[in-house]
């Protein structure tokens, strides 16, 4: 197994969870959710009338905490297109793709008179969105920000009329919104009106970085509701801060197109955002002219590097599957996102092995045997490394073949210490591979190589060494609480460094006392 799929375990909890407690095929019904929702109103001045919206917080968040969200904004609210959205961008954060975010579903819309910017004959009372968006802007929003924990970053999301009215808000008021997600808009409306104002007001678009997401349905459909025209439009007079993409999908219905809509809108949204940066190795130390490669192995788009301690920029150089380092370095791997908040910054220090002193190779101790290192296992409900000195272990013996951390009695809340005499055949590089749980460490020569912090996304941790040949103090603390977390530790010696290929340590060169 190579060290692209071993050294990478990413456990992705993307768990999709059937929120929704039944299905209505009408337009404007109240959401029930497992998810804490809260049923608002807002008594407006600009509307003269009382509306309803329900919100919709990340499950994590409490009410001490100073954790802000981005809102995402559902027109046409209720679950006739909350209930899509929200499962969706469920998957999405599970991905590590984008944020926990709030939703805020906008429900009791009168659709004919509230989405459409002009009046029509033929639409009884159309021509009401200015009202609209006015009650949106200073109404909405505003106590949206003040009662629930939003950072200001919003999304709008529509479909068809409101996927119309979307568009229209984001050229009336640029800077109300981060981004728009439009789904088979209705850009039909009076002869092409949204189109045209957008013909006129993006050549002075304001400095404002905005992330407009379209689909339409390819075929007669993607001109009959004037989405070309409109595409047409943009790629005439949309500036360099407006990034735009319009995306025609097949086999699609007018409803349908909402699901992959949603789905592609957010990734585009957060374009960039992941939920971790690991390469191998992590951290180590050097010897000076003698180089070592650093490994990258996800997607290298948008992700750039710099080996002198700097904070990478997009005219730093990009990360490329293999680096080499010549020497001691910081290395810092950083990666661009559509939000800039939501850039991923990691670093690496590689020392010089002379600073702190080199790992000494030590003989072979006269009281030692091959076979296995020594272990002891203590029971308790810890959340830090706990006093092991004055604890009695609950168990004892030797990591042998037989050596399973999965069958000892407790599947959680133990302690486990495994040490002995690790021997390094040859000279050179040795690289150590670890996954285990919180505050869990890996010692080698007295020195303490890798302390795991992980979690689900962040499995592995990893340390390059030089060593020489002879035999080192090895020892291992593992602190296990979270039955999800499983401990594993492997190796790449001189000789299998560049199968990238890491396995257990042989027993034969584990030494335990006996």
């Amino acid at each position: 197994m190579k060290l692209n799929h071993y050294g990478r375990i990413f456990i992705l909890v993307s768990t999709l969870f059937y929120m929704f407690v039944g299905t209505s095929h009408a337009q404007d019904t109240v959401l029930a959710s497992r998810y804490k929702g809260v049923l608002d109103s807002i008594q407006s001045k600009v509307l003269g009338q009382k509306r309803y919206i329900q919100v919709f917080i990340p499950p994590a968040y409490k009410k001490d905490s100073n954790e802000k969200y981005d809102v995402l904004y559902v027109l046409d609210g209720g679950n006739w297109n909350t209930s899509v959205i929200a499962q969706v961008q469920q998957f999405v954060e599970g991905q590590g793709q984008m944020p926990p975010t709030i939703i805020a579903s906008v429900t009791g819309i009168d659709r004919n008179k509230e989405l459409t910017p002009t009046h029509l004959d033929s639409w009884k009372e159309s021509g009401g969105a200015a009202d609209f968006l006015a009650y949106i802007k200073t109404e909405l929003i505003p106590h949206v920000n003040a009662h629930y924990p939003s950072n200001g970053d919003n999304t709008l999301w529509g479909h068809s009329l409101s996927g119309m009215f979307a568009v229209y808000t984001m050229l009336q008021e640029p800077a109300l919104f981060k981004s728009v997600i439009a789904a088979d808009p209705s850009m039909w409306w009076d002869n092409g009106l949204v189109q045209k104002m957008a013909a006129a007001k993006l050549p002075a678009f304001p400095n404002t970085s905005v992330f407009l997401y379209v689909s339409g349905r390819q075929g007669p459909d993607f001109h009959g509701m004037g989405i070309d025209s409109f595409e047409t439009v943009l790629r005439q007079n949309a500036p360099a801060n407006l990034h735009w993409k319009i995306v025609p999908y097949t086999d699609e219905t007018h409803s349908s197109i909402r699901l992959k809509t949603t789905y592609d809108g957010l990734r585009y949204t957060y374009a960039g955002l992941v939920a971790n940066i690991e390469f191998a190795p992590a951290n180590g130390m050097m010897v000076d002219g003698k180089p070592i490669k650093l490994w990258y192995f996800d997607d290298t788009v948008r992700m750039h590097y710099t080996t002198d301690g700097t904070v990478p920029t997009e005219s730093s150089p990009g990360v490329v599957p293999e680096i080499t380092l010549n020497g001691p370095a910081t290395v810092m791997y950083k990666r661009f996102s559509n939000r800039e908040k939501y850039d991923k910054l990691v670093k690496g220090d590689f020392t010089p092995d002379a600073m702190p002193p080199p790992l000494p190779a030590l003989p072979k101790k006269k009281n030692v045997q091959a076979g296995g290192f020594n272990y002891s296992y203590y029971e308790g409900n810890w959340t830090e490394w706990p006093d092991i000195g004055s604890l009695k272990p609950a168990l004892v013996g030797i990591t042998d073949k037989a050596f399973d951390p999965e069958k000892l009695p407790r599947k959680n809340n133990y302690a486990l210490v495994i040490e002995g005499w690790l021997e390094a055949k040859t000279a050179g590089y040795y690289l150590f591979i670890l996954q285990a749980d919180k505050h869990s460490k890996l010692w080698l020569g007295g020195k303490c190589l890798m302390e795991w912090n992980g979690n689900y996304n962040h499995m592995n941790d990893s340390y390059i060494v030089p060593l020489k040949k002879g035999f080192y103090p090895f020892r291992l603390e593992y602190l296990h609480n979270k039955e999800d977390f499983k401990l594993r530790y492997s190796w790449l010696t001189p000789a299998t460094m560049e199968s990238k290929d890491p396995a257990p340590i042989p027993l034969e060169l584990q030494f335990g006392v006996r």
